[in-house]
């Protein structure tokens, strides 16, 4: 319940940000610009027989500007997306530009050295296979003795 909460409460204060980014733009239009803002793409996890599959939708991009690491079961996308025609006005300002970030948390164990990515019509796709030798580390139960 308190997770819904500060998610209310944090959409309650981004849409006052877009109101005065809104406002400011209006009074000042060639001399206010909108700070930017870190924004996360939809960003969907599925699971195959073999693999784990991450898909960002992040349209409008160069494979080259995206970056994907993964690191300690977590697999980071950031990259920027760049608003590349000029205008004058906006009438209507819904898709996010700027520096983007995604995370996601992959429990499980992974081939590391066949990761793979794709990026097609406006999706990139992260293939993870999964690992296919079990990881097993023995543990020795110490006693008083020892």
């Amino acid at each position: 319940m308190v997770m819904t909460q500060n998610l209310a409460e944090s959409d309650d204060i981004e849409q006052f940000e877009q109101r005065v980014d809104r406002l400011l733009h209006t009074v000042f239009p060639h001399q206010h610009r909108a700070r930017p803002r870190l924004w996360r793409p939809p960003t969907d996890v599925y699971e195959t027989d073999e693999a784990v599959i991450i898909k960002v939708e992040i349209a409008g991009m160069n494979p080259e500007d995206i970056r994907i690491e993964f690191v300690d079961r977590v697999l980071t996308v950031t990259g920027v997306r760049q608003d590349v025609d000029a205008k004058l006005s906006y009438h209507c300002l819904e898709i996010p530009y700027g520096e983007f970030r995604a995370e996601v948390f992959l429990g499980g164990s992974y081939a590391a050295d066949d990761i793979s990515a794709k990026y097609e019509n406006g999706f990139l796709y992260i293939t993870l296979p999964k690992s296919r030798r079990e990881h097993r580390i023995p543990v020795r139960v110490q006693t008083t003795a020892d």
